[in-house]
């Protein structure tokens, strides 16, 4: 993990990284919708694709998604099944967005082009062929936190349809304290410490900040929230504190803590079985929430 790295990584085709990708993950899998659509961002126009397993939709939610890879790394191509099966288990478009990574993009350029991303969509359905009734804000690690963050700005300064949904998949919830799974698991589980420390450097982040650190917000008012960890992951106990203080918040909250997996497992499910039960279980979580706040 170096910047000399990250360039020859920045070289790589997407269909070269869809291959490499396929090694660990399961195939996008049958859709009736895969297409790439534009967004306007705030440095220019962000590259995103929609998932859909329909073909026609009424009225009804849409899932934006922010990929992992700790700000630096990762892509709409990289991350194309999980969104491809969060749209067939939530059974609403999935709209999976380019945001700019560091170290060429440090923060805030991240949460900026995520919050404007679900705006645009939030406003714009009829450009994307779509009725938006309402928003389901989800993504795993880095995007797990744009996730929280851009749910944050968005219960501050509502979009043109409500927040439903929060699907916070191993995020980053407090990098502003030490928690112990950070050196309980610093080694060895597939996120390293030496990996989090360039990351932290790349991305340049204030660790204090609400629009990097969730849990030093406020969470009162914020939409109900799936929080998944994984049970040897150094993000882990944030995690764990991120779903106790939404609840303490009166936030309606759902957690799951993938048993003996590690970081990452949502996009592992090849190389990790059991990596596809935890992610059925919590999908049929976030269900259950999107249910509930739909009848509400």
């Amino acid at each position: 993990m170096t910047d000399a790295g990250i360039r020859m990584i920045r070289q790589i085709p997407p269909e070269m990284m869809a291959q490499m990708v396929q090694e660990i993950d399961l195939p996008v899998g049958p859709l009736a919708q895969d297409r790439s659509v534009t967004i306007p961002g705030p440095a220019g126009d962000l590259p995103a694709r929609l998932f859909d397993a329909r073909s026609e939709r009424g009225p009804g939610p849409v899932a934006v998604f922010f990929h992992g890879g700790g700000f630096v790394l990762g892509s709409v191509a990289s991350h194309a099944a999980l969104a491809a099966e969060i749209a067939r288990q939530l059974d609403c478009p999935v709209i999976s967005v380019e945001y700019r990574l560091a170290p060429e993009h440090p923060w805030p350029a991240a949460p900026d082009d995520a919050e404007a991303a679900a705006r645009w969509i939030a406003a714009n359905g009829a450009e994307l062929g779509l009725q938006v009734t309402g928003l389901v804000l989800a993504g795993d690690s880095a995007g797990g936190t744009l996730t929280l963050v851009t749910g944050l700005a968005l219960r501050d300064r509502p979009a043109a349809v409500p927040l439903r949904l929060l699907l916070p998949i191993y995020p980053m919830a407090d990098a502003a304290r030490p928690y112990p799974s950070q050196t309980r698991f610093a080694d060895g589980y597939g996120l390293s410490t030496e990996e989090m420390v360039y990351f932290n450097a790349a991305y340049a982040a204030d660790p204090c900040s609400p629009r990097h650190s969730a849990l030093q917000a406020d969470l009162a008012g914020l939409p109900p929230t799936v929080v998944a960890t994984a049970s040897l992951d150094p993000l882990r106990d944030g995690g764990r504190a991120l779903a106790g203080a939404l609840a303490a918040a009166g936030v309606p909250v759902a957690f799951h803590e993938a048993v003996g997996s590690i970081h990452g497992y949502a996009t592992y499910r090849r190389g990790i079985p059991s990596a596809g039960r935890d992610l059925d279980a919590v999908l049929g979580l976030a269900r259950t929430l999107l249910g509930q706040s739909a009848a509400d």
